[in-house]
Formats: C-alpha cells, structure tokens, sequence
C-alpha cells in the first residue's frame, strides 16, 4: 500500500474521502510529525471489488476503527457516525430523501461517471468537485446536463490554489476515478457484511469537528441526531463536538491550522 507517512512516534492515521487524495491532509500531517506524531496517509487505489481484507490491510500496518483494541481515540470530522439501520440499505436511504440525482445515487452505476468525467478536462473538474461542496445544498446532479452542468466556480475560494487543483489533476489522471467511486459503489454490500454489527457502539474517545456550512451537517434531521442525544448514544464516548463557524465539508483544507490544532489538544491526552 502506498502512503504520505512523516514523523516518528504513536501514528495518528488520516483517512480521506472523495474527490480527495492523502494530499487533503497535507498540512495536518506536517504539523502533526512535527509535535512528535508518525503521521500517516494511505492513498486510495484502483480496487476494483469489495474485500473486507482491503480495510485490513490497513489496519496490518496501523489501527483503524474495527479493531478498537488497537485504537486509542478517533477524531472524527464532517460525517458524524449513524449506526446501520438494518431497515434500510444505505444507498436506498439517500434515493428516498434526496432522490435519483443525489451525487451519491449517480454514482452508482459502473462507467457512467466515469464517462462523464472523461469528457471533462481534469483540472476544470475537480474545481467543480471541490467547490460544489461549499454550500449547505445537498449535490445533485441530472442526467440530462450531467458533472458538465456544475457551474465553474467564478473563482477558487482562499483555501484551494491552481497548484492544489494541478496536483490533484495529475494525480486523477494516473490513476483513475475508479478507486474513489468504488468506495460508494460499495455502500449498500458494505451494509450486508455489517449485518453482524448491527447496533454496535464506538466505544473509544470521540472528537468530532464539523462546519456549520458542511453538506452533510445539514442534511434534515442530522443536527438533531448530534446535538439532542443521538450521537452521545450511539458514540458513548463521545467527549467533544466543535462546530466550526463559516466552513464546508473540506474544513481541513479551509481551516487547517485550526483543524490541526482541535486534533492535536485531543490525542495529546492518550
């Protein structure tokens, strides 16, 4: 497995999601590795099906959340964890509440994104990746105009540069899409194999960071679920949550020293 990894000492392990690369944590894992951390970043790959083992081999090198007897704390930003409605796959959830052009619903189907994606240049799309999640509105995208309708935003906001869009660009052009998408792709059988963890609780420390402008922070009813009980149920170890005002889903690129210090002053107790 290929990885950002800087620093010695206990590993603080940053996991990144998509349109992301382990360069979203670029500046956590220098500050990080500089305050006595082995700061570590895998880089998501072309995995073509679901394996169980692919999640482990994460966790061969360093913990991870489903070995919590090798896991000290979790910090845990943007999507607060909801347990498995056993009720309802994953993905039939966001079709129901948002409907078939969710980016989510979209993103299902093998090769269709994908030839969408491949109409666009590469740079001119993830500046419509990476800023269409800078607004509280749920993303979607209908077929008939497709990722090509996404406005171009008029210009790059404070926290994303030419350059930033050039290394992701290049990165995506090496390597595909495929890996990223598949992680979504995956949802509704990675909600099958966790039928035997219906209802399990996380049980180790919990900070949990989130912008008030976060897509997912606003979803109806999600503000209910971390304010009003839920969470603290269902993570019951649950010791902060921060809600950082004026920032989107990327916060630790928006706000990366702060980001990098709210992680910092949690781990630094364990």
């Amino acid at each position: 497995m290929h990885v950002a990894s800087k620093g010695t000492g206990p590993v603080v392990l940053f996991l990144h999601g998509f349109p992301e690369l382990w360069y979203s944590w670029r500046h956590q894992l220098l500050n990080l590795s500089t305050r006595g951390y082995h700061a570590h970043s895998p880089r998501s790959s072309q995995v073509q099906r679901h394996r169980r083992a692919a999640v482990g081999d994460i966790v061969h090198d360093v913990p991870y959340r489903g070995r919590p007897d090798r896991v000290k704390a979790l910090v845990n930003s943007s999507v607060a964890f909801h347990p498995r409605n056993p009720a309802r796959k994953t993905v039939d959830g966001f079709r129901t509440k948002f409907g078939d052009d969710y980016y989510i619903c979209r993103f299902q189907e093998p090769g269709e994104v994908e030839e969408e994606f491949a109409q666009i240049d590469t740079a001119k799309l993830m500046k419509k990746l990476l800023t269409m999640f800078n607004t509280p509105k749920a993303p979607c995208i209908p077929k008939n105009t497709g990722f090509k309708g996404i406005p171009d935003p008029p210009a790059l906001p404070s926290w994303l540069s030419e350059e930033d869009v050039n290394y992701y660009a290049v990165k995506f052009n090496q390597k595909g899409f495929i890996g990223g998408l598949n992680y979504y792709r995956w949802f509704n059988l990675s909600w099958e194999l966790a039928a035997p963890w219906t209802g399990v609780q996380i049980k180790v420390p919990v900070k949990f960071i989130v912008g008030d402008l976060d897509l997912v922070f606003n979803i109806p009813g999600t503000k209910e679920y971390i304010h009003n009980g839920g969470f603290k149920k269902d993570v019951p170890l649950l010791q902060e949550i921060v809600v950082m005002d004026g920032v989107a889903h990327f916060l630790n690129q928006e706000k990366p020293e702060e980001v990098s210090e709210h992680i910092y002053d949690f781990i630094n107790k364990f």
